[in-house]
């Protein structure tokens, strides 16, 4: 049996942070979810600071672009620029269909970006066949 993949979920939306982990629910691959609002909480989760001492090791990193506190952009501009962390994939999951940002986002090292879908089963769906390919298609380190 395999042992359930590690996500970690840099996401401040309630209502994606719901609809991502309901794509989840009894699905393939396994998935144990960790969810933190903002790049500083998800920097002191993958630093295992405060209250994130005890926090799993993330094999993929799904990352909004717009929240507060440290925005997506500037998350990718750290956890890039750390030897530990680099080489974690970061699937970028926005609603910014943008050019500008998506070269953006690719220019700072992001593995994916992924328009949110406004539809909640092509939503789950699409977010179900990235964490896939990442977990059963690519090798992770």
């Amino acid at each position: 049996m395999r042992l359930p993949l590690e996500l970690l979920l840099v996401e401040d939306n309630e209502g994606d942070i719901e609809m991502t982990t309901r794509a989840f629910c009894n699905q393939e691959p396994a998935c144990n979810i960790s969810v933190v609002n903002n790049g500083m909480e998800a920097m002191d989760f993958l630093n295992k600071r405060g209250a994130y001492r005890d926090a799993p090791s993330p094999r993929i990193i799904l990352l909004d672009l717009n929240m507060p506190r440290m925005d997506g952009r500037k998350f990718l501009d750290v956890v890039k620029d750390d030897p530990q962390f680099k080489a974690i994939p970061v699937v970028v999951l926005t609603s910014s269909n943008s050019l500008a940002d998506i070269r953006d986002c690719y220019q700072r090292h992001a593995s994916c970006y992924v328009v949110k879908p406004f539809d909640g089963k092509v939503f789950s769906d699409a977010v179900r066949q990235v964490v896939c390919f990442w977990a059963t298609m690519a090798q992770l380190p």
